[in-house]
């Protein structure tokens, strides 16, 4: 079977920085130790890193250049057809009782999960490289801030979370070598990519994500819905705050209009659509800016206040 996440071999001074955190370090050679890569690779998200990173995810057709003169610094990555999205079917929150995973969510019982995630990531990264990321979600003095790590055999997850996080050594240094610290542990492999052997699971109790088997961002970017919403949510009660995903997002126009929208996003509501076809997604929202206007106008009672 052909591997299709090869390890690679960083020149001295890339990938060599590891974690002071004997806890870390300590769950670092536990998953080694059962997926058995070639070689570890440290993450610092420094810009000499991400240069090779790039270099390598072309080599390996992970990515592919774009015409540098119409999208400078622009690159294609194509998903396997059979794994384009997430999977809440196989989604699991895995606590002690299914009435712990709420109305909405699927549920998984813990001890039994964890045996079978492990049996399918025995041995899952030979000849590949285990890369490991450390991240942060939120500003770096925020007392709300969260640090994750995040293990994975796919150079596209190392290059994607290094955009949606701040990756690297900024994290290192907020958790510090406390080996109490609280941090998230999110361990993914990419397996043979096979539908059968995909499962995003989640273990609140113990802060830990486990994801197998796609190489889809939403299941495998594991700061994103994993930490940020759904171990998010189960921190957030028992410390005393709230998870949401919500946004503010400003669309502006090629002739400098400018609209913002208020939004919170769940699967299937048009996000990519929105990304892609952002042309017509401004010409709908002109039109709903002036249909909703025209009914103000029309309707006293529903006009705003005016100083």
């Amino acid at each position: 079977m052909k591997n299709i996440a090869p390890a690679i071999s960083p020149p001295k001074g890339i990938g060599d920085r590891p974690s002071g955190n004997q806890a870390v370090l300590d769950w670092v050679h536990e998953v080694e130790l059962l997926a058995k890569p070639e070689n570890i690779f440290w993450c610092d998200g420094s810009d000499r890193e991400h240069e090779f990173l790039l270099q390598e995810a072309q080599k390996q057709n992970v990515l592919i250049k774009l015409n540098e003169q119409k999208v400078p610094r622009s690159y294609l990555h194509r998903s396997n057809p059979n794994d384009v999205a997430r999977v809440e079917q196989f989604t699991f929150i895995c606590t002690p009782t299914e009435q712990e995973a709420g109305p909405t969510n699927n549920w998984s019982d813990p001890a039994e999960t964890y045996s079978k995630l492990h049996g399918l990531l025995e041995g899952a990264m030979r000849g590949r490289t285990m890369f490991v990321i450390p991240y942060i979600m939120g500003p770096p003095d925020s007392t709300l801030t969260k640090v994750g790590f995040e293990i994975t055999d796919s150079i596209y997850v190392v290059l994607s979370m290094r955009i949606m996080t701040r990756m690297g050594e900024v994290a290192l240094k907020r958790l510090g070598n406390d080996p109490k610290a609280e941090w998230n542990r999110g361990t993914h492999s990419l397996l043979d990519v096979d539908p059968a052997r995909r499962f995003i699971c989640h273990f609140p109790q113990d802060n830990t994500i486990i994801s197998v088997g796609s190489g889809y961002g939403g299941n495998v970017l594991l700061s994103k819905k994993c930490l940020a919403l759904r171990i998010g949510s189960y921190l957030a009660r028992k410390q005393g705050w709230m998870a949401e995903h919500m946004l503010i997002l400003g669309a502006e126009s090629p002739e400098g209009k400018k609209h913002y929208i208020a939004a919170a996003f769940p699967s299937a509501c048009g996000k990519t659509n929105f990304d892609v076809d952002s042309a017509q997604t401004f010409r709908r929202l002109e039109n709903h800016h002036r249909r909703r206007r025209h009914r103000l106008d029309a309707d006293p009672r529903r006009s705003p206040v005016r100083g």
